[in-house]
């Protein structure tokens, strides 16, 4: 048997002919060349196989089991080879036209938006249409062709590019600590002023945990509540009392000291399975260009480690 890696596209290209018109003649007008030459090629085939792919006789050519059985490669081998083609023919055009992005309230304001200027620069030829909510954003049916979602990723009906987890931190301006003290273990908390987000399904929970140890729930009771996140970092800032926010609402102000992180030696959060920060796009076997440029770019923006850790 010869190696199966000497195989051509040619050849299978005509197999494929031969199989659905099971004819060398016809198969040979069509590709303008003699019908010997077509069965040298199947014979090569059959050699580089070992095994027989079709039934001679006078009036017909017939696949064999084998045949049937390959041809089911071929064709997927033919399908995968276009597939490639089209995507490296993609690659060389220019992003161009309408994209729609959506992202939550405040991440989109504090990641999404800034980076904007520098897409359009690189690609002058898209136009953004960018829609920010913190409701949930179906892509198959609402008008969104990259989605930036955060939390745990469960549904397969659609791709996500994963750029990074988000973390949480207890933090609290110094002012407020030097006033109240600092809690030193997570019992403290209910004896301190705690501002606390309030979403569609209720006030978040504060969860702590030692590192890889069992999440567990502290009930507070919030001197404030409040639905709009941007009012309770306001609060924090001025002294009101103890945020738990993501890394990527708070990292600049734990950066800068305009707010202290709380028992760092713990991990907190508002779940207990790990939130990721993501990009989705509808189930398609090859995304647009646009939207893959905009996911890449925005890996790039992004950083790794992300840069607001």
């Amino acid at each position: 048997m010869n190696n199966p890696g000497n195989i051509s596209i040619r050849w299978i290209l005509l197999f494929i002919d031969v199989y659905e018109t099971q004819n060398f003649s016809v198969v040979a007008r069509r590709e303008g060349i003699s019908a010997s030459q077509v069965s040298r090629v199947i014979h090569q085939l059959e050699d580089a196989l070992g095994q027989q792919l079709f039934y001679r006789n006078t009036r017909a050519v017939i696949p064999t089991e084998s045949g049937h059985l390959f041809i089911r490669y071929a064709r997927a081998m033919v399908s995968n080879l276009e597939d490639a083609r089209r995507e490296l023919d993609a690659r060389t055009q220019e992003p161009s036209g309408v994209i729609r992005i959506n992202a939550p309230v405040f991440f989109g304001q504090r990641h999404v938006a800034p980076a904007l200027p520098g897409l359009t620069e690189r690609y002058p030829r898209l136009s953004i249409e960018l829609t920010l909510t913190d409701d949930f954003i179906d892509p198959h049916r609402d008008a969104a062709d990259v989605i930036f979602r955060i939390g745990a990723l469960t549904d397969s009906s659609f791709h996500a590019r994963v750029f990074g987890q988000q973390f949480y931190h207890l933090a609290a301006s110094p002012d407020y600590l030097r006033k109240n003290g600092t809690p030193q273990k997570p019992d403290d908390l209910n004896q301190h002023q705690c501002l606390v987000y309030r979403g569609s399904s209720g006030p978040n929970r504060w969860l702590v945990r030692q590192p890889n140890g069992e999440w567990v729930h502290y009930p507070v009771s919030p001197l404030m509540l409040s639905n709009n996140a941007e009012t309770l970092l306001i609060a924090a800032l001025g002294g009101m009392g103890i945020v738990l926010f993501p890394d990527w609402l708070i990292g600049e102000r734990l950066q800068s000291g305009e707010l202290v992180a709380l028992l760092p030696e713990m991990e907190t959060s508002i779940k207990t399975e790990p939130q990721n920060i993501a990009a989705i796009y509808p189930n398609a076997r090859h995304p647009p260009l646009n939207v893959r440029t905009v996911i890449d770019y925005y890996i790039d923006v992004f950083g790794k480690p992300l840069y607001w850790q």
